[in-house]
């Protein structure tokens, strides 16, 4: 089981997570309108009193109705989809996996392009979007089933088969789509932001994501006896089966959740697991909380430059794509080295 840099693990996770709410602190108060420490602090502050007198309207909003929720929103985005994609590398014993290698990212981009091609409402829209990524993991795990169990190549088999008709389904939406109305509006879709996050938004993510999260670390022991044979486990005292069910509906419930409020947000879940296992190393006991942190400090930076390096925000899966191919090809790279 790798190591990684850090011997003494618990500081280094701590050290993160400082970092982490330095960068919250810092970008609350950065963007086009700046605002000072002490001013973003007492308008945070007196919001959550009740007491607004003497505040700037402005100044107000722009904290907290407009940076505040983006922000919690990427801390909480990052968090699930790293820990989504490390939890499925785990079960696949495969880095290469990541969290829409089921469909479920397809199944909750088809929800959203279908209820936005019919005008259906934005809230009616999330759920729509929700509930056909569950349904994408549902026919995935119900077509990998053979002689009643699941097998794992199958299960990643149907998985690809299920991602490519809900893509195709995509497509076609997008082909008869109206140009001038809704095409655009769909693409922005899939291609991720958190522009127009709410404090509604956040709230349904966090009732969802949250508790995953949860689940994730007091599972974070029995995960590592997957790297282990079946039966190795099993004497362990550990129901293999049921517990692969479980980190996939855990993940598929943070990933369907952030699709239907975010968009196709890619790349997170792939790169984050592989940098914190050159952090932390392979124990998940340490890797969950450094996924989490990591993944939150990540996604926080790309959404900073997404809405700052230009007049017009540039859409995050772009940025995550620029950004992670050449990360990804950097640690395959030095793997592959370490290898010989």
């Amino acid at each position: 089981m790798g190591k990684g840099f850090f011997k003494n693990k618990k500081l280094c996770i701590l050290v993160l997570f400082v970092l982490l709410l330095l960068l919250i602190l810092t970008f609350i108060c950065l963007g086009r309108y700046p605002v000072s420490p002490y001013k973003a602090f007492m308008i945070i502050y007196k919001t959550i009193t009740g007491d607004v007198s003497g505040l700037d309207v402005y100044e107000t909003s722009v904290i907290i109705d407009i940076r505040l929720p983006r922000i919690l929103m990427g801390v909480l985005v990052g968090a699930g989809l790293s820990l989504a994609g490390a939890a499925y590398q785990t079960v696949f014993s495969n880095p290469l996996v990541s969290p829409d290698i089921l469909g479920v990212s397809s199944g909750a981009g088809f929800g959203a392009a279908l209820s936005i091609l019919l005008s259906l409402d934005m809230i009616v829209t999330q759920h729509v979007s929700l509930l056909l990524g569950l349904l994408a993991v549902y026919i995935v795990l119900n077509l990998s089933r053979v002689k009643k169990r699941t097998d794992l190549y199958v299960l990643v088999l149907s998985g690809v088969i299920v991602k490519s008709l809900f893509d195709a389904s995509i497509s076609f939406i997008k082909y008869i789509a109206d140009p001038e109305d809704k095409l655009p509006t769909i693409t922005m879709w899939l291609l991720g932001s958190l522009a127009s996050v709410s404090y509604r938004d956040l709230v349904i993510c966090s009732i969802i994501i949250i508790p995953c999260i949860f689940g994730f670390f007091l599972l974070r022991w029995k995960l590592n006896l997957l790297s282990l044979d079946s039966d190795e486990a099993r004497s362990l005292g550990i129901n293999v089966k049921k517990l692969r069910i479980v980190v996939i509906l855990l993940s598929t419930l943070i990933t369907a959740t952030t699709v239907s409020v975010c968009g196709i947000i890619g790349w997170i879940g792939l790169i984050i697991p592989h940098l914190a296992r050159m952090v932390i190393g392979n124990d998940n006991r340490y890797l969950i909380p450094t996924c989490c942190v990591m993944g939150a400090i990540y996604l926080l930076l790309i959404d900073t430059l997404s809405r700052a390096a230009t007049s017009n925000e540039i859409p995050i899966s772009i940025l995550t794509a620029f950004i992670g191919a050449p990360l990804f090809i950097t640690i395959l790279r030095k793997n592959s080295g370490e290898r010989r």
